[in-house]
C-alpha cells in the first residue's frame, strides 16, 4: 500500500545528541584516544587572564581546524555550515543541537592576531607524535622521507623574473673543510680564501604569492608550488616530521638538519632510512654514514651523451688514485675544485692517437677530464645496499608508508592545494594536515587494539556454555564479518562455532 510520508517534522522530540551520533563513528574513536587537553594549557599565555570578552575555548578552535583537515573541507566557511547541520561534527566539539557555532571569521582571526607569530601548530603536532610514540606506535628506527607538491594559490602566468639567491646546503662549511685536507694530501696547496658571494639565479617570482616556487620537474605539473617534505615512521606509518620549502628547492637540501631535529625532539635511535634516489647526493651519504645509519637509497641513472663512452667506462683505483679508460690509458690527478670535485686529466698525446677519442672527448686539446667528488666513497658504500637483502626490504617499504601517506592527504584532507597564501600559512596547513593524519592513525590502531583485547577476553570464558552461550554466538558472527572486511589480517583467534 503507497503512504505518503509527512515531511512537515514539525513534531517535538526528546532526543540525546549522544544518541544520534554512531558508536563507530570516526571522531569518537579519535575523541576516544586522542588527549587534547595540551592545547590549551600551550596557548594559555596568548591570552589575557583577568581582562577582556571572554574567549572561545582554544581546544574548541583547534578542535574544528582539525575537522577540517579530517574530512577534506578547505573552506572554513564552509566548515562552520557542515558543523551546524553536522551532529557528530557539534558532539566532538561539545556543543549541543541548538548551540551557537562560532563564525568563520573567528577562526581567521585568531590565526591572523594570536597564533601567527606562536608555534602552536608545531607544538601540537609533535605533541601527537609524543602520544604515538607513548603508545608504542612509533619507535624511530626506521624512516622514510620524500617530499610532495601542492600547487600554490597563485596564478603560474602572473610573474617577475627577478635574481634570486639560491639555496644551499647545510653542509658546506664543513666541505670546505675537506677540500682543503683534500688538497693538502695532493700536495696542492689550499684554496685562496675569499669572500664567496651568495649565487643568484634568475627566476620567476609570483606577484600572487612570492614564497612559493616555481617548479620545472621531469613528470611533474608546471607553476608555483610549495614542497611538502614528510618522513614517516615504519611501524604505524605515523608521520614523524613535515617541513615546507618552495616548489624549486631540491629535496636534499634540507633532509640532514630535519633528521637531526627528530632526532634531538624525540629521542629517536634512528638505525635505518628509506629514500628516493633525489636524495642519493654526496652530502647526505656522508651525513647518514657519520650518524651510523643504514641508507637504502634508490639509484637515478646519470644522463648520458649518445654516442659517447659513460663515466662507468672509467675505472677508478682508490690505491693508486687514479682512473683508467677502456683502452687502458690512465687519467692521473690534478686539482680539487671549489666545490669539492677532483679532476682526473688524460695525456693528451696518448688520447690524440686513441681509436676510441672520438667518442671519448670533444676537447680541442685532446684531453679527457673525469671528475670525482671527494665524498665519493661514502656515495658508492651507500649504493652497494641496494643490492643487500635488508636494503631490497627496507626500500621495498618506502611505497607502503611514506608514498601511501601523500596519497592519503591528498584523496582524503584536501592536500593537492594550498589552502592559504606564503609560506608560513602553508606550513601550518601542513603540520595540522600532518597531525589529523596521526590522529586517525592512532584512533584506528587503538579501537583495533580495543576489539582484540575484548576478542581475547571473551576467548576465556568459553565454557561453561550455558552461562556464555549468548555471548559466543555473537562473538563468532561477529568475528566473521570483521574477517570478510577489514580486519582479516590482525584477527587470528580460532573460535569454535557454539552452533
Amino acid at each position: 500500500m503507497l503512504i505518503e510520508n509527512d515531511t512537515r517534522q514539525i513534531s517535538m522530540e526528546f532526543v540525546s545528541i549522544e544518541e544520534l551520533v554512531p558508536s563507530d563513528h570516526l571522531l569518537r574513536k579519535i575523541d576516544k584516544a586522542i588527549d587534547f587537553g595540551f592545547i590549551r594549557e600551550r596557548v594559555k599565555s596568548l591570552y589575557c587572564a583577568d581582562n577582556g570578552r571572554p574567549a572561545i575555548d582554544p581546544v574548541v578552535l583547534f578542535k574544528m581546524l582539525f575537522i577540517g583537515y579530517l574530512f577534506g573541507i578547505r573552506s572554513e566557511r564552509q566548515l562552520v555550515r557542515d558543523i551546524q547541520v553536522n551532529v557528530a561534527y557539534r558532539w566532538f566539539l561539545g556543543f549541543g543541537l541548538t548551540n551557537k557555532v562560532p563564525d568563520a571569521s573567528t577562526i581567521s582571526q585568531n590565526r591572523r592576531r594570536r597564533f601567527s607569530e606562536s608555534t602552536i601548530y608545531q607544538d601540537i603536532f609533535d605533541e601527537i607524535v609524543v602520544q604515538a610514540a607513548n603508545r608504542k606506535m612509533v619507535d624511530g628506527s626506521v624512516l622514510y622521507s620524500d617530499s610532495t607538491h601542492l600547487k600554490a594559490n597563485a596564478n603560474k602566468h602572473k610573474f617577475e623574473v627577478l635574481d634570486v639567491q639560491k639555496s644551499t646546503r647545510d653542509y658546506m662549511a664543513r666541505l670546505e673543510e675537506d677540500i682543503d685536507q683534500d688538497r693538502e694530501a695532493h700536495g696542492k696547496k689550499p684554496l685562496k680564501a675569499k669572500e664567496i658571494a651568495p649565487e643568484v639565479k634568475a627566476t620567476k617570482v609570483s606577484t600572487t604569492d612570492p614564497d612559493s616556487g616555481y617548479m620545472v620537474r621531469e613528470g611533474k605539473p608546471e607553476g608555483f608550488f610549495y614542497l611538502d617534505h614528510r618522513t614517516v615512521d615504519s611501524r604505524h606509518s605515523i608521520i614523524t616530521d613535515t617541513f615546507v620549502t618552495p616548489g624549486n628547492v631540491h629535496d636534499s637540501i634540507p633532509y640532514l638538519a630535519r633528521l637531526d631535529r627528530q632526532r634531538e625532539r624525540f629521542g629517536f635511535d634512528v638505525e635505518a632510512v628509506g629514500l628516493d634516489a633525489g636524495y642519493f647526493t654526496a652530502g647526505i651519504c656522508k651525513g647518514l654514514e657519520e650518524r651510523d645509519i643504514y641508507g637504502a637509497i634508490a639509484y637515478r641513472r646519470p644522463t648520458h651523451i649518445k654516442g659517447y663512452l659513460r663515466k662507468s667506462d672509467y675505472r677508478y683505483d682508490a690505491a693508486t688514485d687514479v682512473y683508467s679508460c677502456p683502452q687502458g690509458h690512465l687519467l692521473r690527478y690534478r686539482t680539487t675544485d671549489r666545490i669539492g670535485y677532483r679532476h682526473y686529466a688524460s695525456d693528451s698525446s696518448q688520447c690524440k692517437s686513441c681509436p676510441l677519442q672520438p667518442q671519448c672527448t670533444k676537447s680541442a686539446n685532446f684531453t679527457k677530464i673525469v671528475t670525482r667528488h671527494i665524498w665519493q666513497d661514502h656515495k658508492d658504500r651507500i649504493n652497494e645496499h641496494r643490492y643487500t637483502e635488508q636494503g631490497k626490504e627496507i626500500y621495498r617499504r618506502r611505497k607502503e608508508t611514506v608514498e601511501r601517506s601523500f596519497a592519503d592527504s591528498k584523496q582524503l584532507h584536501g592536500h593537492r592545494y594550498a589552502r592559504l597564501r606564503g609560506i608560513g600559512k602553508v606550513f601550518e596547513q601542513c603540520l595540522l594536515c600532518a597531525a589529523v593524519q596521526n590522529m586517525k592513525k592512532i584512533a584506528l590502531v587503538v579501537d583495533r587494539d580495543d576489539l582484540l583485547r575484548l576478542l581475547g577476553l571473551l576467548q576465556t570464558f568459553r565454557k561453561p556454555w550455558k552461562l556464555y552461550k549468548w555471548i559466543a554466538k555473537d562473538l563468532y558472527s561477529l568475528i566473521t564479518t570483521l574477517r570478510q572486511i577489514t580486519l582479516e589480517p590482525f584477527i587470528t583467534l580460532k573460535i569454535e562455532n557454539p552452533a
